[in-house]
């Protein structure tokens, strides 16, 4: 069983079936002529996210037989990606969903139609970009390049227009498509960041404006890609896991008789493979704000909304249903010694850590979308994604960047807490989190044993302040945390003249106090909860 082979045999379709894989239920040469002729799609970002998530939800779209177009991907940053996943296996992909109920659905996924590498070096690959940038039909240009992908560097502005980031040579496209006509378009982030639609028409404002001050392109173009009626740059929430391809599902997919299933490591370092494994969890709400009209994602679950509902989802889940469940457990899975959050989720206290924590602490502020029901998402988070043996997803990774993730995930609960009037004294497992920070920059577990805190721009700064203590039983002077929990830009605000500075202080001396004390600390606090 070959990707390959999908179109050439009706018999081997019948293998397929048999062995549980779906298939895809279109025309896919049909489907192909058209995308190619009238493109309406173009998608920069050929990583594992794009093929599991957004061309995974066109592919229900034209399953359905009520839309004919697929979408066309295109790589600015890794083009071995193009080489060696895309082109030999036909641009067809095996999504494989792990559910955290054991089983696991096998799909198909053809919807990408042509894959291209966005570099003017690869003269035919940059013609045919050009064409379908000046093309009438196309109605959205979509990134998941990560949040660094949109940034602008000055030596990169000096290039004139021949730039080397990829939110140059996107703009350098869209210049194609003024010249053709003025021609409306969407330019949709789909990235995982706060007001992603602003970071793209950031960068791309920046390139234009640069050259047009170097006099190579005319003010119009400027007032092209400002004038909303025909250029939008619409705000996104996307969420979803797609790990890197696991051994496991390539020893079960080589059981299957499913010959495509080697990882492939590019110079780059991007690990990939003819099949992406993915969690069964996933949301994508985008604003509703196109001048081309744009493919009918809802076939495939995205929900469609106004900015304001976009920006509530997302504070949703970053201030109170994933993002501070994910930093809880990451911090106290280190000092315990975990290396999987699905083990974690095993332990009856961490368990019951973010559990009480985000019902009983965090939802009573949670801001409400009205488009998804915030106990729905972390009803799934908590008895779906959190505790699924197929995603090897790792405290230690989740930790990094810890401090610059406290402000929005922990601080702007405590934040609401007090506009509200709210009892500061209900607020015991965030305050231990915190408290278990302090602990954890010291870098050594529970068993007293050192262990390398996860990467951080204010690590060894923090780490600083709390060098007086030590992990040992007996009292200690804890009066350098005043500069620890004192610091709004690593909490949100001053703990301490939120009325919790000392409560914090507190509970990290018991977490210091000796080999155990962690654990021991964490069970007396959840477990009278």
């Amino acid at each position: 069983m070959r990707l390959s082979e999908i179109k050439s045999s009706a018999a081997g379709t019948q293998v397929w079936a048999e062995k549980g894989y779906q298939l895809p239920r279109f025309d896919l040469d049909a489907v192909r002529r058209k995308t190619h002729d009238q493109p309406t799609w173009i998608h920069f970002g050929a990583g594992n996210i794009f093929r599991a998530f957004p061309a995974a939800i066109l592919q229900q779209a034209l399953d359905s037989g009520e839309y004919d177009r697929g979408v066309i991907v295109a790589e600015g940053f890794d083009y071995e990606i193009i080489d060696r996943a895309y082109r030999p296996y036909d641009n067809l992909s095996l999504l494989v969903v792990l559910k955290s109920d054991g089983s696991i659905e096998k799909r198909v996924v053809a919807s990408v139609t042509e894959s291209l590498k966005a570099d003017p070096r690869f003269g035919e690959d940059w013609a045919r970009l050009a064409e379908i940038f000046k093309a009438p039909s196309l109605q959205m240009v979509s990134f998941t390049i990560t949040e660094k992908g949109y940034s602008v560097a000055p030596a990169d502005l000096e290039r004139g227009m021949a730039p080397q980031l990829i939110m140059g040579k996107v703009t350098a496209l869209l210049y194609e498509r003024f010249q053709a006509g003025a021609l409306p378009v969407t330019i949709q982030s789909m990235d995982n960041c706060s007001h992603n639609g602003d970071k793209v028409k950031a960068a791309v404002l920046a390139y234009a404006r640069a050259w047009e001050e170097a006099g190579l392109v005319p003010a119009a173009f400027l007032d092209y890609l400002r004038d909303e009626s025909k250029v939008t740059f619409p705000w996104s929430m996307i969420d979803k896991i797609t790990p890197r391809p696991d051994a496991q599902v390539q020893k079960m997919l080589a059981e299957d008789g499913f010959e495509d299933n080697e990882t492939i490591i590019t110079g780059r370092r991007t690990y990939t493979a003819p099949f992406v494994n993915a969690e069964e969890t996933e949301y994508l709400v985008i604003e509703d704000s196109c001048t081309n009209g744009r493919p009918p994602l809802e076939l495939g679950g995205v929900m469609y909304a106004g900015r304001e509902t976009v920006d509530k989802v997302e504070k949703m889940k970053v201030c109170t249903c994933l993002n501070p469940l994910h930093t809880a457990m990451s911090i106290y899975g280190c000092m315990l010694g975990y290396t999987l959050i699905s083990a974690e989720m095993k332990d009856e206290d961490l368990r019951g850590l973010i559990t009480k924590m985000g019902y009983m602490e965090a939802m009573p502020v949670v801001v409400d979308p009205g488009v998804l029901k915030p106990a729905d998402f972390i009803g799934a988070v908590l008895n779906k994604r959190l505790p699924n043996p197929f995603m090897p997803d790792a405290p230690q990774r989740i930790a990094t960047d810890t401090s610059q993730k406290l402000p929005i995930r922990f601080g702007e609960t405590i934040k609401a807490y007090r506009s509200r009037g709210l009892d500061m004294d209900d607020l015991v497992l965030i305050p231990l989190v915190l408290a278990g920070y302090a602990r954890y920059l010291k870098g050594i577990d529970d068993e007293g044993k050192p262990f390398e805190p996860s990467p951080d721009p204010l690590l060894s700064e923090l780490q600083a302040i709390v060098a007086p203590l030590e992990v040992k039983a007996g009292a200690q002077d804890m009066g350098c945390l005043k500069a620890l929990y004192s610091r709004a830009d690593v909490f949100g605000l001053d703990l301490y003249a939120a009325g919790l500075g000392e409560r914090i202080e507190a509970m990290t001396a018991e977490l210091y106090a000796g080999p155990g004390a962690v654990r021991k600390t964490l069970h007396k606090y959840v477990s009278t909860r």
